[in-house]
């Protein structure tokens, strides 16, 4: 009896704790999960999680292998210009539809869609400001609007830049990234490469500098024309640079392409290009190729031979 009595007053004394009773509610299975949506990024290289943050730090450039995330049209002209502040300009200049085109869908829907998917009003902005303290008015294409395409909108933008570095004696730069022409816009389109090839000249005989940067990827018409045609050619790494891709290239010759073909480093290797430069660098090296074209001494000594160049051609006529 005495036993028992003590094991019950030893259970008594031992209970400090109670648990209150309470319902709890079920957490369905379906969101039984860390929530991590726009948290990480795969990279679509080495397959590591990056967390966004980290990856907007480095400007989309992965921190384990180096692969570079395609950005927009906007993001390139905030990295490039001082404090990332510039002028929009051209705003207004928008495609039309000047041949009635209807593919899957009539033209003027695609161009609206595409203005709604990439926030853009066209496939190239165009935009002046400061980069390393000298005059520079820049363009950057979007692959979001239509693939990067080149209409008569983008061949007229790209030659206003022109028209304008040439009377502010400023340099331009323009960050190419297109699938080539657009063929909604037939021989309209076509005919902006020798028209921008042209504008080119002219700043080449006003002997001010245009550099041009190659991304992932640039093809077709823009390679074909102003995009190779700069005084300093820059590719980003791995960016794919060509005019026909490599399946229609093989059907063509029917033989099989060196690995890596039209890639940026293989361009390199064969003189098509002057440099690779990772994007997290890519201001830097712009700033030290202006520090050297914008010169005064040199841009001085430019002005005094075109003069005496045109002097001689006068005189011989």
């Amino acid at each position: 009896m005495r036993a028992t009595v003590g094991a019950s007053v030893s259970r008594e004394t031992m209970t400090w704790f109670k648990k209150r009773k309470q319902n709890l509610e079920s957490v369905p299975v379906e969101e039984r999960v860390v929530k991590t949506e726009n948290v990480f990024v795969k990279c679509e290289e080495c397959d590591e999680p990056l967390y966004k943050r980290d990856l907007e730090e480095s400007l989309q450039v992965c921190r384990h292998c180096g692969y570079h995330f395609r950005i927009g049209a906007r993001e390139r002209l905030a990295m490039l210009f001082d404090e990332g502040i510039y002028e929009e300009l051209d705003a207004e200049v928008i495609s039309i539809d000047p041949l009635s085109f209807v593919d899957s869908k009539p033209y003027p829907e695609r161009l609206e869609q595409a203005r709604r998917v990439s926030g853009l009003p066209e496939a190239i902005i165009n935009g002046t400001g400061n980069v390393g303290g000298h005059k520079v008015y820049a363009g950057a294409m979007d692959m979001l609007f239509i693939g990067g395409s080149m209409g008569s909108a983008v061949g007229e933008k790209v030659t206003r830049l022109i028209e304008r570095a040439m009377k502010e004696r400023a340099a331009v730069v323009i960050f190419a990234a297109s699938g080539g022409a657009r063929m909604q816009e037939g021989t309209l389109s076509l005919m902006q490469m020798a028209k921008i090839a042209a504008a080119l000249a002219q700043l080449d005989e006003a002997r001010l500098p245009f550099i041009s940067v190659l991304t992932d990827p640039t093809t077709g018409g823009v390679t074909a024309s102003f995009a190779m045609l700069g005084d300093a050619i820059i590719a980003e790494p791995k960016a794919l640079i060509g005019f026909a891709g490599p399946r229609v290239i093989e059907q063509t010759i029917r033989q099989k392409l060196p690995k890596d073909f039209q890639r940026s480093e293989f361009l390199l290797e064969h003189g098509m290009v002057d440099a690779i430069v990772d994007r997290r660098e890519m201001r830097a090296y712009i700033i030290k190729l202006l520090d050297f074209m914008m010169n005064p001494d040199i841009q001085r000594d430019s002005e005094q031979s075109t003069q005496r160049r045109s002097t001689y051609q006068y005189e011989r006529q």
